[in-house]
């Protein structure tokens, strides 16, 4: 087969954009900027692999390809379909190219494990201990908790804001590269009184980051984006890569731009791919601005190549997706078509209040069933986690298995921090934060003995070895002495990884026991683990890898447990993002969640939250319901009061939308049940009324 092959099955769009560029002989492929914006269920990822394909069989090294993404598990899924394209098109049985693609193209993770690959490579020149640790978010804000608290604001007559919300306005201010007085005034108006304090506390966070030889997240992208600023460093990271590829651009923060463009300084091998009508995490910092203005930050401007033939949803389901972002004022103009089909066309559901909304959408999905539609490809979205409260209630009524993402992750579980503690300090011994955590694992340490133990260590040089010297609380002294021995032995660089995280299972197991219930779950956290650690070729690489972009685990799924191998999902609309199924049911179509309350101040938050209401119809392969619920209960509201308001239809429904749409009216069978009794009066009393007439 010829090396155009791979090209044959793509559309015209995906054709372009795959091969833009040519050939430049022994020196590879030359390319210039390319811009894909890949609307919804367009076969993104596909046409992302099959560049990477296509640049290995035109001669380009793999291990000059960097790959950056959102997920460890997207970076995977690349390689691998990378390495199938170039596998079918050369007919490459026998390996050779599409191997190489897969040994060598190293270089594929997201921003995060792929910043923390290279500080560690430059962090001297960073004035970095190449020995870092990498904290979770849940570490980031416990130490800057501890500084807050030494520092006496937690006790200020007036609310200082807490420990979470400390961190995320530092971790906006990084990655928006804004002062902090912007930060406050535009996202944290509340705080903006506690500038000079939060200062303060921000300047010790970092002086301690750098005492424990710790980063957190933020400082990846920070201390990357200062190599590149520098362009002597610059240039020699840039170095290492001919092409640079990016997923999930419209995702991105002002950081992240900063880099890519230090790698790429003029664009060339430069190709980013999203859709700036997904663009949903303001929150996080990202910014849309990065893809609408991309195609014009080069001379010459940007290839831009629009993928607009919908693999996923029928005409029906993506007519109400165009229709919605037709009325956007600033973006990549594309109009999604199908190739399934016309298909059904979606409902406009209108409910009478909540308890109603959540017997609609049982109803719906039992019925739904009954045709042959499995639970798991049919999924409830929301906008905020708590608007699905009531209709968990009537799931577990009515006996309808389901899981709710966006729960509990994996690594704030804390039986996996422990372990993971353990291992953070095995590799890092000047990290007290997880040092501290170990130690009060000990019974009878306690922090005040933690406290000394480790200032023990860092007087006498940070050798594990020298804490035989401190005398531990005579509870601990067995303890202690075991855990000494785990410590010196794990220590030793020589020490193969292989089969050390089961070491610390099994002094970590008595602990375990003692300190948790549901010890056999927690164990099969344990369990998954250690089978994880097996992927990785050092211990270092496993702690960031896995800290950086941690799997689900037991944690992650709400809900009963199920009652057979079918369920139905639940999830907000920012963690289906990615996802598909069948029939898909968005709730609380209504200003107030569509658009948040929140986001009505400012003219780009409204125009986030219509992009994030596209999210959520175009989850929908077959079948696309949006419920309207006409009142909402209130609180503290007079006795004789009603106890509801009245919700208006969402502003994003305009008569364009509405041409698309069925107009449903459900009626709950408990309606006048339900109406009476929430009118606040009182039950008549017949009987006494009957008596009392004689």
């Amino acid at each position: 087969m010829s090396q155009s092959a791979h090209l044959e099955k793509l559309n015209a769009a995906q054709r372009k954009a795959v091969s833009y560029g040519e050939p430049a002989g022994q020196r590879g492929f030359h390319a210039g900027p390319l811009l894909i914006i890949a609307g919804a269920g367009t076969g993104k990822t596909n046409t992302l692999a099959h560049r990477v394909a296509h640049l290995a069989m035109h001669g380009v090294d793999p291990a000059r390809i960097l790959m950056l993404t959102f997920t460890r598990r997207a970076a995977l899924e690349m390689r691998r379909r990378a390495h199938e394209v170039a596998k079918a098109a050369l007919n490459d049985t026998l390996g050779g190219v599409s191997q190489t693609i897969l040994q060598r193209l190293g270089w594929a993770g997201t921003f995060h494990s792929v910043g923390n690959r290279l500080l560690r490579h430059y962090a001297r020149q960073l004035g970095l201990d190449p020995q870092f640790s990498v904290m979770d978010r849940a570490d980031s804000a416990d130490l800057l908790d501890g500084i807050r608290q030494e520092l006496g604001f937690a006790g200020k007559e007036q609310r200082f804001p807490r420990k979470d919300t400390c961190l995320a306005i530092y971790s906006y201010r990084v990655n928006t590269q804004r002062s902090l007085k912007e930060t406050l005034d535009a996202q944290y108006p509340w705080c903006a009184q506690w500038e000079t304090d939060l200062t303060k506390l921000f300047r010790t966070y970092v002086e301690r980051k750098q005492k424990f030889a710790v980063l957190d997240y933020d400082d990846l992208l920070l201390y990357w984006h200062i190599l590149m600023s520098e362009p002597k460093l610059a240039q020699h990271v840039a170095g290492h890569f001919d092409h640079v590829l990016v997923d999930e651009y419209q995702d991105t923060n002002r950081l992240q731009a900063g880099i890519l463009f230090g790698l790429a300084p003029v664009g060339h091998g430069l190709t980013v791919v999203g859709d700036d009508a997904q663009a949903i995490y303001s929150f996080r910092a990202a910014t849309v601005e990065n893809i609408l203005e991309f195609p014009d930050r080069f001379q010459p401007r940007a290839e831009v190549v629009a993928l607009a033939q919908n693999y996923r949803s029928t005409q029906a389901v993506l007519d109400v997706s165009n229709a919605l972002m037709a009325d956007a004022p600033r973006q990549f103009r594309k109009h999604l078509l199908s190739l399934r089909g016309a298909g059904s066309r979606p409902r406009l559901v209108t409910v009478d209040d909540l308890p109603t909304q959540a017997e609609y959408v049982c109803t719906q999905v039992l019925k739904a069933r009954e045709a042959n539609v499995p639970l798991r490809r049919q999924a409830v979205l929301f906008r905020s986690a708590s608007h699905s409260d009531l209709l968990e209630v009537e799931l577990s009524k009515r006996k309808i298995p389901f899981i709710k993402y966006g729960g509990l992750k994996f690594l704030e579980a804390a039986h996996v921090k422990d372990l993971l503690a353990i291992l953070r300090w095995l590799d890092n011994p000047r990290n007290a934060m997880a040092g501290f955590r170990v130690l009060q694992l000990l019974k009878g340490m306690g922090p005040v003995n933690a406290r000394r133990a480790l200032d023990h260590l860092a007087r006498e040089g940070g050798s594990f070895t020298a804490l035989r010297s401190f005398e531990p609380p005579s509870d601990s002294a067995l303890d202690w002495k075991k855990l000494l021995d785990l410590l010196t032995t794990l220590a030793d660089p020589q020490l193969p990884w292989s089969g050390q995280v089961n070491q610390v299972r099994t002094w970590y197991r008595p602990h375990l026991e003692r300190l948790y219930e549901h010890v056999h779950t927690r164990i099969g956290d344990l369990d998954q683990l250690e089978l994880l650690s097996g992927q990785y070729p050092s211990r270092e690489r496993f702690i960031s890898e896995l800290t950086l972009d941690p799997p689900q685990a037991s944690g992650d799924l709400a809900g009963q447990p199920l009652l057979d191998e079918d369920y139905l999902v639940l999830s907000t609309v920012h963690s289906a993002k990615g996802m598909e199924w069948d029939t898909v049911y968005v709730l609380n179509v209504v200003d107030g969640s569509f658009p948040s309350e929140f986001a009505t101040g400012r003219a780009e938050t409204i125009e986030e939250e219509r992009r994030l209401l596209y999210v959520a119809m175009t989850r929908a392969r077959d079948d696309l319901a949006l419920v309207q619920p006409l009142r909402f209960p209130i609180t503290q509201q007079p006795k004789q009061g009603d106890a509801h308001v009245y919700g208006g239809r969402s502003r994003f429904m305009s008569e364009k939308v509405l041409k698309t749409l069925d107009s449903v009216s459900f009626q709950g069978s408990n309606l006048g049940e339900a109406s009476l009794a929430e009118t606040g009066q009182s039950a008549l009393d017949a009987v006494e009324r009957v008596k009392s007439m004689w």
